[in-house]
């Protein structure tokens, strides 16, 4: 009998302590348009973060590195790092804004400070749905670019 409560009690510890620990990683495939007012091109690509909780509240910061390749078959793989900051709307809904840097895509071309903002929705409790749009510094006389990006991914 003492075994079954101890048990229990743990069992109880736990479960209580869940919701605490809502920090979470995540990874995606994501695809989209790229467009600087001049020409627009397709792009795929891979992320991954991880989002930490502040508190008790609803706010939340996270870390991201991701690699896309534009479908040119004149460019290369864009990495970025970078960051997110945002609220969780509800339960399962979150409202973000985001800051990267992004490496040149082609030999002649600069690296690009990105700027935008998002929307993630849970599907589940391990999956989720995005949609993102980033304003693409690019500066040195370079028109600046726009990308728009959906995607899927896993939270674990």
């Amino acid at each position: 009998m003492r075994t079954a409560l101890v048990s229990l009690a743990a069992a109880a510890v736990v479960a209580a302590a869940t919701p605490a620990m809502a920090d979470e990683a995540r990874i995606e495939a994501r695809t989209g348009m790229v467009w600087n007012g001049q020409d627009s091109q397709g792009t795929a690509g891979v992320a991954a973060g991880y989002d930490y909780d502040l508190g008790k509240s609803p706010f939340f910061v996270g870390v991201q590195g991701s690699a896309d390749k534009s479908f040119d078959g004149d460019t290369r793989v864009t990495w970025g790092a970078g960051g997110r900051a945002g609220v969780k709307v509800t339960p399962d809904t979150k409202l973000y804004a985001t800051a990267n840097w992004q490496s040149k895509f082609c030999r002649t071309c600069n690296s690009g400070v990105g700027v935008g903002g998002g929307v993630e929705q849970s599907v589940g409790t391990r999956y989720f749905i995005n949609a993102q749009y980033q304003h693409v510094l690019i500066g040195d006389y370079t028109p600046d670019a726009d990308v728009g990006l959906v995607g899927v991914g896993v939270k674990f």
